[in-house]
């Protein structure tokens, strides 16, 4: 019952919405003529993104699900690295940020 009013309402303000398989949101577009397109890998992570104003990010994960790399269209990026057990144990950005418990 909610979700069919979320929805009604939804369409009423002129928002289009488009799913994957999985559930995942792959296309937005407002009543302004925004929109924004993403891509899943298959265990759901977002690994591309774009939007009307150009914009855009790309993502890679490893076989744990963690992200090690980011990057956008401003030129930013990120590598990451982790640990047996997960956890973050190295960055390094763009910017020349480096973090290093290895």
């Amino acid at each position: 019952m909610e979700m069919r009013y979320i929805v009604k309402i939804l369409l009423v303000i002129g928002e289009k919405n488009g799913y994957n398989e999985n559930g995942d949101q792959i296309y937005y577009e407002d009543s302004d003529g925004y929109w924004q397109k993403s891509k899943y890998d298959d265990n759901g992570n977002r690994i591309y993104g774009e939007d009307s104003n150009g914009d855009w990010i790309k993502s890679e994960y490893d076989k744990n699900d963690n992200i090690i790399y980011y990057e956008n269209s401003e030129g930013y990026w990120k590598k990451y690295g982790y640990d047996e057990n997960g956890n973050e144990i190295y960055y390094e950005t763009s910017r020349g940020y480096i973090m290093d418990n290895r």
